[in-house]
């Protein structure tokens, strides 16, 4: 069996199984030329959509052993296992688990420990791997052809024709020469394969603030189990948390099921959390609403519960009762329908820096907001401001007014909404500019009024531009008072 994709408009082989490698055949081959050679072998087509999203979940289970995980093309993965090789009882045996791992999945993996990825790369597809020692680096590059160093074709070719064949060949020559003629790419493949100069590898998913993880001896499936080993874990997060004064606002609890799937699921909170029992419940809601997703299969086998933001915790004395539970119903009530019905559902204002009212705020999930307990304070004392409108338009209305005196006085009447409203009372003008690091030179002016019609309504309304302009001005309702 082998797979053929378009390369350089041409179908050509991409991928090749043990028998095909057997009989000759080579990646970047063309297919007609494989077929002539062999009319009857086995040919499908690739499909890279498949082929990355396989790679990703195979990434995705790699985390089990570090959360340093990158992408490294269609077929390669790079673990930065600094500091976790001890948990698995060395470099020698997380390699073996991992590869033993691997080939119980229906993989057959090569992989190479060493102190440089670019080593890595090389004793995995060029050398045999293993676990490479920093004494070793010079002895096991050395052999490996020179398309080991990751340089372009191009380069590969030209060292061929000057009989440079292998990585030993370029070692002992003088680098000026080398960086004159191949440039400097070559070299600085060369020391980052020797360790010389170190290569950051880029993470596909963000480190974790705090994290904390339990390998069970049995899988579990039940829903309560899996809320019953989460609050455990979130206890041993807790002085971690306490130890840094801050509360996790962002959680995510990560499953690994034993034929290698993993789900990931997250859950907010409103104000920063330690309390594990309320950890444990802003997942009791989660599962409840990804319950169908959730395929326990034979089970999960390891559980970790990663706190991927965190904010300054506050700590507030308890009641007499011992509960702590004054003032926090609302907040817990947003965490509780944020966490089954998505964070969108509820929302609060912010307040932007802004001279024009409609952009003054700003509306973000309840669950995101900065400072949720402070919105909560604003909630239970709420004290409304006499000179702006109970109710603000999402967008300006127009109006039709009547008998304004010009230049700055405010109408007689006004129709809005199919209804005439006599003026009786009126405050104002108060002018408000345009912003002109957003707004267009020519933006006009607004002046804002204040208006009482007859039946004792209360309207917040403005002129747009001024009298005796080359345009008339224009009228807008923005808000109501009562």
């Amino acid at each position: 069996m082998l797979c053929a994709g378009r390369r350089d408009n041409a179908m050509r082989l991409t991928a090749l199984d043990e028998v095909s490698e057997r009989l000759g055949l080579k990646r970047g081959q063309g297919l007609a030329e494989a077929r002539a050679m062999y009319p009857k072998i086995d040919m499908t087509d690739e499909d890279e959509a498949a082929d990355r999203s396989l790679l990703e979940a195979v990434a995705d289970w790699c985390d089990r052993y570090t959360p340093l995980v990158a992408l490294d093309g269609r077929e390669g993965l790079f673990l930065d296992i600094t500091g976790c090789a001890h948990l698995f009882g060395g470099e020698e045996a997380l390699l073996k688990d991992v590869l033993g791992r691997l080939f119980h999945m229906g993989f057959d993996a090569k992989g190479a420990i060493s102190s440089s990825s670019g080593l890595s790369w090389a004793a995995c597809r060029f050398g045999r791997g293993g676990v490479i020692a920093d004494d070793d680096m010079e002895d096991v590059l050395a052999p490996l052809p020179v398309t080991a160093l990751r340089i372009e074709e191009g380069t590969v070719k030209a060292l061929y024709k000057l009989g440079l064949k292998r990585v030993g060949d370029l070692m002992p020559m003088p680098r000026a020469p080398l960086a004159r003629r191949f440039g400097t790419h070559l070299l600085l493949r060369l020391d980052q394969a020797l360790g010389a100069d170190e290569e950051a590898i880029s993470p596909r998913r963000p480190v974790a603030a705090l994290s904390a993880e339990r390998q069970l001896a049995e899988p579990i499936q039940a829903e309560e189990h899996i809320l019953q080993r989460t609050g455990q874990i979130a206890v041993s997060l807790k002085s971690g948390l306490e130890s840094r004064g801050v509360g996790g606002r962002l959680f995510e609890l990560v499953l690994f099921r034993v034929d290698g799937r993993v789900f990931r699921i997250t859950a907010g909170a409103s104000q920063p959390l330690r309390d594990p029992k309320r950890i444990s419940s802003l997942f009791s809601e989660r599962l409840t609403a990804v319950h169908d997703d959730l395929d326990a299969g034979f089970g999960f086998e390891l559980l970790r519960l990663n706190v991927l933001q965190h904010d300054t915790f506050k700590t507030i004395q308890d009641d007499f009762t011992g509960d702590g539970q004054d003032g926090i119903s609302l907040v817990d009530f947003i965490d509780r329908v944020s966490a089954r019905l998505g964070a969108e559902c509820l929302q609060v204002a912010e307040l932007r820096q802004s001279h024009l009212p409609e952009r003054a705020r700003i509306f973000v999930p309840a669950m995101t907001a900065r400072n949720m307990q402070a919105e909560v304070e604003k909630v239970l004392a709420f004290a409304p401001r006499t000179d702006r409108p109970l109710r603000l338009f999402r967008h300006p209305e127009p109006i039709d007014a009547f008998a304004a005196a010009v230049p700055d006085d405010p109408p007689e009447r006004f129709r809005w909404r199919h209804i005439v409203h006599q003026v009786i009372r009126a405050e104002g003008p108060e002018r408000i500019s345009p912003e002109w690091w957003v707004d267009p030179e020519d933006a006009p002016e607004r002046d804002y009024f204040r208006l009482e019609s007859e039946i004792g309504r209360r309207f917040w309304v403005f002129r747009e531009g001024h009298y005796g302009g080359k345009t008339p001005p224009n009228w807008h309702i923005h808000g109501i008072f009562a």
